[in-house]
């Protein structure tokens, strides 16, 4: 019998469906070739002697993989975050650590998914948002996207000119200034390629991360009261910093910057390449997020011992770094612990502020699809952080930054649903995911985070509501009454929609197949026959199963 290759197009009402394309054989040299996804195979060089591309586990490529994460968890320490710890910290103690474990799982969880959504298909959450959902829609959630990454940068800005005004004595106000430079350091930066970026990265977390170590050694926390800290309980006066603790670790404009940052790191696109590569994201994202869990959990206890165990509200970063200087930590003559203090603050703002600006270039090319100049996007959101934190610093001064701080967090908080879902519809989605789409456990799970992260903000939202409707102020009831509440009817409204609307999807695939004969060499053949394809996506099956059309050819 003469070997031969079937050439499979799914078509819809007679059209062929675009990049898309599927092979099967009858050939038995071919069956080691089945499950093989490529794209297509001339231009991924791909190896012969090991088609189906699986490989064991290597350390060694494990620290290749490492990085993405890396990128990402240095947004879940920028200065909002240590004001919302410390706040936290100060008021209730170790009460709220329980929260910050939480929202690292939850965290854990949506970037996984975020990074196989970049991973298995190719294109970033902007992009595919752009792809899935109507106009209207599109532009809305880009809004959305880019308030919170105003609201990231807002927080990275009055970090930097805080720390730079502890350790150097700088004003407040030239501090925030100063901060419209580090634009060119991340052009700079970025000119050298992005594994020098990640390195850069490195040695911000090394840095914070020992300031941190230090910073618990000279607090001596009490072990017992940090144990009873993972055990959840929340009042009622704690629910506005709780939900500002989830805001500021899981963060909506991480999730479209790790889609996007995986992506250059897969250039193999067969199955059981792709299954490796999102086990070594997954290892990123778990040693990257846990060290930042570590760093959070580190300023919370440090705010607990410090403050909180002698009765002491702090309400600015300053007022902490000022208490600090209480804890005998002298060296030479010289206080540690607020030093450490601002060094690390500086580093946390640095580092947040270059994958902030980076996030909001991605966002903004994949949702408009134009491509952006960097340096533009990043003087546009900067100068958007920077007008109303002078603003504030002079009316309200050191107090009236720090509450900014903290309300950056919640706007944070209130934007994420509208990046948690897509996520969640997206990797659930066999058309876009083929056989990795999200299991009945998985899809659970970030469901239950979904709610539980909307829930909090609902109640949030509805609670200052009330207070404005209660309000003595004429001005706040009106707010309240008129636009307050329809505007929250509204917003629900989309995150349902989002939740419940119907998937673009090919509703039903039939297959054109075109027999191509080789009585030689079989496998080259095939690679000549794929590498003359446009198609994006190509599947190979085994010649003793049919293809499952069930999942639109994936």
């Amino acid at each position: 019998m003469t070997p031969s290759i079937e050439l499979l197009y799914p078509t819809v009402d007679g059209k062929q469906v675009p990049n898309v394309a599927m092979y099967r054989t009858e050939s038995p040299r071919s069956a080691r070739l089945s499950e093989a996804l490529v794209e297509p195979f001339s231009e991924q060089g791909a190896n012969l002697n090991n088609p189906q591309g699986a490989k064991e586990f290597s350390f060694g490529k494990l620290l290749k993989q490492l990085g993405p994460a890396f990128l990402v968890s240095i947004g879940y320490l920028d200065p909002g975050n240590w004001a919302t710890d410390i706040e936290g910290g100060s008021r209730f103690g170790y009460e709220l650590l329980w929260v910050l474990a939480l929202s690292n799982m939850m965290g854990l969880l949506l970037q996984t998914l975020a990074s196989r959504l970049g991973i298995v298909t190719k294109r970033h959450l902007a992009e595919l948002c752009r792809l899935e959902y109507p106009t209207w829609c599109c532009r809305l959630l880009w809004v959305f996207a880019e308030l919170a990454i105003v609201a990231t940068d807002l927080a990275e800005v009055i970090g930097t000119a805080i720390g730079l005004n502890l350790v150097f004595g700088i004003p407040l106000l030239i501090g925030v200034l100063i901060t419209m430079l580090d634009t060119f350091i991340l052009l700079v930066v970025q000119s050298y390629g992005m594994r020098r970026f990640e390195y850069l990265i490195f040695v911000f977390l090394a840095i914070i991360s020992s300031c941190f170590v230090l910073e618990l050694l000279f607090s001596k926390p009490s072990v017992s009261g940090i144990l009873m800290g993972f055990i959840p309980r929340l009042r009622h006066d704690s629910i506005y910093i709780a939900i500002g603790m989830i805001g500021a670790t899981v963060m909506p404009h991480n999730l479209f910057l790790h889609s996007k940052l995986v992506q250059e790191r897969v250039v193999d696109r067969r199955i059981a390449v792709l299954r490796n590569q999102c086990f070594y994201n997954l290892v990123d994202s778990v040693i990257a997020l846990n060290a930042a869990l570590f760093i959070n959990c580190s300023i919370l206890i440090v705010a607990a011992a410090s403050f909180w165990r002698r009765g002491i509200d702090v309400t600015t970063l300053q007022k902490a770094h000022e208490l600090l200087h209480t804890i005998d930590s002298k060296l030479w003559g010289i206080e540690l612990a607020p030093l450490l203090f601002g060094i690390a603050l500086i580093a946390a703002g640095q580092s947040s502020t270059l994958c902030g600006t980076l996030a909001g270039q991605f966002v903004m090319e994949g949702f408009l699809d134009m491509h952006v100049s960097p340096l533009f996007q990043r003087l546009l959101s900067r100068s958007l952080a920077i007008i109303p934190s002078c603003v504030v610093i002079l009316l309200f001064g050191d107090e009236g930054s720090y509450q900014l701080l903290i309300f950056s967090q919640v706007v944070l908080s209130l934007q994420l649903p509208f990046a948690i879902i897509p996520v969640i519809r997206f990797t659930s989605s066999v058309t876009k995911m083929g056989k990795f789409a999200n299991s009945l456990l998985v899809s659970t799970m970030a469901w239950l985070a979904a709610c539980l992260c909307i829930g909090l903000n609902s109640l949030l939202v509805f609670d200052s509501l009330i207070d404005w409707i209660n309000s003595t102020c004429t001005l706040c009831k009106f707010l309240g009454v008129a636009l307050g509440f329809p505007f929250y009817v509204l917003l629900h409204g989309l995150l349902l929609w989002l939740t419940f609307r119907k998937e673009s999807s090919i509703p039903q695939v039939s297959y054109h197949q075109t027999v191509i004969d080789d009585e030689n060499n079989h496998e080259q053949e095939l690679l000549q026959s794929v590498s003359q394809t446009n198609h994006h996506h190509v599947q190979l099956y085994d010649p003793l199963e049919e293809p499952n059309t069930d999942k639109n050819g994936l």
